[in-house]
């Protein structure tokens, strides 16, 4: 139902989005109420970073698994003392049950009335409905005259691995005498407040009344300052408090200290439309369509975006997260697709996570002509994050270059050790660090570093991302052995066939001669002239030889170091997805 007139709170009236069957189970494993079932199918309005429209969702939708951004409001009401009201949450709500919030927070809905932006008409309409049905507030007795737009922030804050907010939310503040009447559905208590009353509330450790919800507590101590205590009734100096930013506040799920976290992939997915938006934003600015063309056709082809995310994903386990972080990521996502278009040329590689590759699809010259063109593109991303201090840019700009120079040097040495008969364990090691291990490094190095992190855990989470690096790539040389042609998107076993030294190849060609030795020699380097016989023959000895088993080992000493690294790291909600990450390969084919 999509009706617009909002005159009182009636269930009935407000827009609503039919929620399927999967999440009306979840909503009722949580043990919510047909009246907390019915409110959360309300329709949201669904915005982008900037706040414009992008949609709408059910409430449901968009605060269950990874979420969507949407609008919010957030009103502070105080009293004719300059008491300000709080709300505890009620014990059976669906997200963040029996927690002590400022006077009312909810979302303007899907309507004509709620979705006006002039002078914040449409979260001022949703206040006065949300302050009925929750508090019981006559809407007879205040009108939107009496509220007064501050201020805007984004953030996020999961509870647990189900339930996170997402929001945009709009500040308002009223002063008003007003009659309360409970909704004990939606309230369990409510207290009126000082300034040194709710100061005393954000520093205490006594949890035991219940503790203070993310979103308010970011209000009140990170925007709120005294004057909003001390001008309340002047509106000339209330005028003044107004602004037109959008504070970023990033993950603040850490500030709830019974939250959990959510899984790699629900952690990615939080923020990989994002990062998107940010490469192809990038990728299409050209004026040359078929140049953009060509550089989105690896991105549009899907991807984890494991890269483009890790910097985020660090960010909020050592320190504090912001939108900064996603440039980042975007920024090495870019240069990540740069090299995988020029390796597919180098490596004459027809397909690329089942299409076909850039230089198959476009041709040689505009497939390189793109690579080169994407690794500009990349440090103009970089150079314009959000959150980079301009003292800061000359040494992020050379740390990206440094990795830039390390991934060609490794893809240098890879090249060349197809044409080396002796290539040594060493020589590999120093191949896969450039090549794969210095871009994980990076990103946890330059995302723990952009949330301010001290000089230990840059190094420990550099540490980290070195052996998760290593790890990853060693995996990926198993899995081309192990994985049939489907799951990996090329021919299966076509590193070998292309005589690339790997680990398992080193180690193999330092055994005593045998049978299974010769097979390999057979079709080791043979490119394209090798039978799928010879392969496989070829793919056998590995095994048989015990290369296989000597590579995992390895991969498995580096997997045990990243978890080291992350065993030094204070206990967070985040760190669930980069334990995750660290076991991500290893999984694929334990």
């Amino acid at each position: 139902m999509y009706g617009d007139d909002l005159t009182g709170y009636q269930i009935d009236d407000v827009p609503s989005v039919e929620i399927d069957t999967e999440l009306q189970q979840v909503l009722l494993q949580n043990s919510a109420d047909e009246e907390q079932i019915t409110l959360m199918s309300e329709a949201v309005i669904a915005v982008d970073e900037l706040d414009n429209e992008t949609g709408m969702a059910s409430k449901v939708a968009a605060h269950y698994d990874a979420g969507q951004l949407h609008r919010a409001f957030s009103v502070l009401l105080f009293n004719q003392e300059n008491k300000l009201l709080l709300q505890k949450r009620a014990s059976h709500k669906v997200t963040f049950p029996s927690v002590w919030a400022n006077s009312c927070c909810s979302h303007p809905l899907y309507s004509e009335s709620e979705r006006d932006l002039t002078d914040a008409m449409g979260v001022k309409r949703a206040a006065i409905r949300k302050l009925q049905q929750e508090l019981g507030i006559d809407p007879n007795s205040i009108s939107t005259d009496d509220f007064h737009f501050i201020t805007k922030m984004m953030y996020s804050a999961r509870m647990n691995h189900e339930w996170i907010e997402r929001e945009i939310d709009h500040i308002l503040i009223i002063k008003a005498d007003v009659e309360l009447n409970i909704n004990e559905n939606e309230v369990s208590d409510v207290k009126w407040v000082s300034k040194e009353e709710l100061e005393s509330m954000l520093v205490s450790e006594d949890l035991s009344d219940g503790e203070i919800a993310p979103w308010f507590r970011c209000i009140a101590s990170r925007i709120m300052t005294d004057e909003w205590w001390s001008i309340q009734g002047d509106l000339a100096e209330i005028s003044k408090l107004k602004d037109d930013l959008i504070h970023d506040m990033g993950d603040v799920s850490h500030m709830l200290t019974y939250a959990t976290g959510a899984g790699l992939s629900t952690s990615i997915m939080e923020v990989k439309p994002l990062v998107e938006k940010r490469i192809s934003d990038s990728l299409c600015a050209s004026k040359h369509s078929r140049l953009s063309d060509a550089m989105m056709h690896l991105i549009e082809g899907g991807g984890k975006r494991l890269r483009a995310t890790l910097p985020w994903l660090v960010g909020k386990a050592v320190g504090d997260s912001h939108s900064g972080l996603l440039d980042i990521g975007a920024a090495i996502e870019i240069v990540h697709n740069f090299t995988l278009v020029h390796d597919d040329i180098m490596d004459d590689d027809d397909t690329r996570r089942g299409l076909n590759a850039v230089h198959i699809e476009y041709g040689l010259p505009t497939a390189i002509n793109a690579g080169d063109a994407m690794l500009a593109i990349a440090f103009e991303r970089l150079v314009g994050a959000k959150g980079l201090d301009h003292k800061d840019v000359g040494a992020m700009v050379n740390r990206l270059a440094w990795m830039v120079r390390r991934v060609s040097e490794g893809q240098q040495l890879d090249i060349e050790f197809e044409d080396r008969i002796a290539v040594s364990e060493e020589d590999y090691f120093e191949m896969i660090e450039g090549k794969t291990a210095v871009m994980f490094l990076t990103c946890a190095e330059v995302g723990s570093r952009m949330a301010g992190a001290d000089d230990e855990t840059i190094q420990c989470m550099a540490d980290w991302g070195l052996a998760v690096g290593l790890c990853f790539q060693l995996m990926d040389d198993l899995i081309d052995v192990l994985s049939d042609s489907d799951t990996l998107g090329k021919p299966a076993g076509s590193d070998l066939a292309q005589g690339k030294r790997t680990l398992m190849v080193i180690h193999a060609l330092a055994q005593s001669d045998s049978s299974e030795l010769d097979n390999l020699k057979s079709v080791l380097g043979k490119g394209e002239d090798a039978t799928q016989e010879e392969i496989d023959l070829g793919l056998l000895a590995l095994n048989k030889i015990g290369s296989v088993d000597y590579a995992r080992e390895k991969a498995e000493m580096y997997h045990s170091k990243a978890h080291a690294c992350l065993d030094r790291l204070p206990d967070s909600p985040a760190i669930l997805a980069l334990r995750e990450l660290t076991d991500y390969q290893l999984k694929r084919i334990s």
